[in-house]
């Protein structure tokens, strides 16, 4: 047998910015503050697979679809031959074949699940219309991506360790092969025509500059922030002049009605001050808290606070809220040490849109 070139370049950097496209996605999918980043992400690497179907119908040897092998009875011969001899394939291998159109359908159901999940949840990308009382409390979206995305990277690892197995117990040079592009075989090796070379040009160039495009344009289309910014002062006038005037304005939507009622019937102690309005004042401010409590609004930290308030048990205050203390765990300490913060209480100092009803995660400070 002798050494022939099986992945041209452009295949083999496809392979690379997939490894560091997904490992990126893992890794940014931990913190709400990299939602956007994670988006922008998935939208690269949905560029990335797109432009490697179209490679796959290009008639380029051993990387064309119709190179694969998708019969059963191969796929059977191949999987019960792994700890023995077994037929050597220069391209893919009846499992690997399976895996890559399994990782290519997984990938995209992630990619659209992922932008409604955006929408539905955050009211955000092209998605964002979802953002409505229908969707509210379903978190179906978040959930279904997440299972999409899970059994991604369950395939991937599978076809990583196939790749390691192969290696181990037949010493092949798959995994070199990904580097240099050399196999050891009996055919031709792979030759680009011009066309090919220019699309794998484009292909490649094309993934990297819509990454870093949305990466620099937080306001895309695809991560546009839909939410809309609240001026307080010109909506209801009272409730900034009155509130703003000792403290930072706390959106309605992060307390149910329950709790604004029962703050707005003792102002006379008001977490130890006297804050006592006129009547006709009290009773404004009152119903317009109620009327944009977190029951009526699609916000994701009001759905969630709801979500876990327990026995109908009603907080006076945000801090007391079960959703508030596991989000903010820890920032006791934090607020105590930074001088910036101070207290807890102190919201804008994370949250600098917070007095515009906007506490979106990638505007997070800090």
């Amino acid at each position: 047998m002798k050494k022939i070139l099986v992945w041209s370049i452009y295949t083999r950097v496809f392979h690379l910015l997939a490894m560091v496209l997904m490992l990126s996605l893992y890794l940014s999918s931990d913190e709400d503050r990299w939602l956007s980043i994670h988006a922008s992400l998935g939208y690269a690497i949905g560029v990335l697979f797109l432009g490697r179907i179209v490679w796959g119908f290009l008639d380029i040897p051993y990387s064309k679809f119709k190179d694969f092998s998708f019969k059963i009875a191969d796929l059977k011969t191949y999987m019960l031959s792994v700890f023995g001899a077994k037929k050597s394939y220069i391209g893919h291998n009846p499992a690997s074949s399976y895996a890559i159109v399994g990782m290519m359908v997984l990938l995209f159901l992630s990619i659209v699940t992922g932008a409604l999940a955006y929408g539905a949840q955050e009211g955000m990308g092209i998605a964002s219309f979802l953002n409505h009382t229908w969707f509210a409390k379903m978190k179906l979206f978040k959930e279904v991506h997440e299972f999409f995305a899970n059994a991604l990277m369950f395939l991937i690892f599978a076809h990583i360790a196939g790749a390691l197995l192969d290696r181990l117990l037949h010493s092949k040079l798959i995994l070199r092969s990904m580097v240099d592009g050399y196999k050891e075989g009996e055919g031709a090796s792979v030759s680009l025509n011009f066309f090919q070379k220019i699309f794998g040009f484009f292909w490649l160039g094309a993934t990297i500059t819509t990454l870093i495009y949305l990466l620099a344009s937080p306001n895309a289309l695809l991560l546009a922030d839909n939410n809309p910014r609240v001026d307080y002062a010109k909506v209801h006038p009272a409730f900034a002049k009155e509130c703003g005037s000792c403290h930072m304005l706390y959106p309605p939507f992060l307390l149910p009605k329950a709790s604004w009622d029962e703050m707005m019937a003792s102002l006379d102690d008001h977490f130890g001050d006297d804050a006592s309005l006129e009547t006709v004042t009290m009773q404004s401010i009152k119903a317009f808290l109620d009327d944009n409590s977190a029951e009526h609004s699609t916000k994701e930290s009001a759905v969630y606070m709801l979500s876990r308030l327990k026995n109908d048990t009603m907080p006076n205050s945000i801090t007391q809220t079960s959703f508030w203390k596991k989000r903010h765990h820890g920032i006791e300490k934090v607020a105590l040490n930074d001088p910036k913060i101070g207290k807890t209480s102190n919201c804008k100092a994370c949250h600098p849109m917070i007095e515009q009803g906007s506490i979106n995660d990638r505007d997070i400070k800090g």
